[in-house]
């Protein structure tokens, strides 16, 4: 139990090495997503499962802040999994596959960015909410794993973790949405 406890955390901070030389990507992100609130856009974040969870998180984050010594006003972020209640009626009513795009037709407009968060870059919804990021010319930003997937040839921004164990490309996920967002929220009150 010892040794393959000890392989994981080495898997990590190797991981976490090369997340460095992904300086320039992260950078473009946050420079790209402070110009858009600055200019009163709103960030639009999606994922399935465990990375719907970090969409979340992250959206609460920037609604309602970072630290908690940082009295500020709220960020416009929403996370496109809103509620039970409209995930089940659209996949009920329409399909799972519309969910996102479908919320996200509803509320983003040009000036706007999405971000989407996902370890394969292949999920059927996530392509779809990307094409139609497209179709109305707002940025969009994969936060992706493995190679990316379908979805790093449909976003404007990419960072992808190069690893295929999800559980870790997961939790690099979390830290980036974390580090973007509080060097954005920096940048917004200075």
């Amino acid at each position: 139990m010892k040794t393959k406890l000890k392989n994981t955390i080495n898997q990590k901070i190797e991981l976490d090495k090369k997340i460095m030389n992904l300086s320039q990507e992260i950078d473009a992100s946050i420079k790209k997503i402070y110009e858009i609130v600055k200019k009163g856009g709103k960030i639009f974040l999606c994922g399935n499962g465990g990375s719907a969870a970090d969409a979340q998180h992250l959206a609460a984050e920037f609604l309602v802040r970072l630290k908690p010594n940082k009295n500020r006003q709220p960020f416009p972020a929403i996370s496109l999994a809103m509620d039970t209640s409209t995930i089940t009626a659209c996949s009920n009513d329409y399909s799972f596959v519309e969910l996102f795009s479908r919320n996200f037709r509803a509320f983003a407009k040009k000036g706007d960015i999405l971000i989407v968060i996902t370890t394969s870059g292949n999920s059927k919804n996530i392509i779809k909410v990307l094409k139609k990021a497209k179709q109305k010319k707002i940025t969009s930003l994969s936060i992706l794993g493995n190679l990316g997937g379908k979805a790093k040839k449909l976003s404007d921004y990419n960072i992808i973790i190069p690893s295929s164990n999800t559980a870790l490309i997961q939790e690099e996920h979390l830290f980036l949405g974390h580090y973007i967002l509080n060097e954005v929220e920096k940048k917004l009150l200075t």
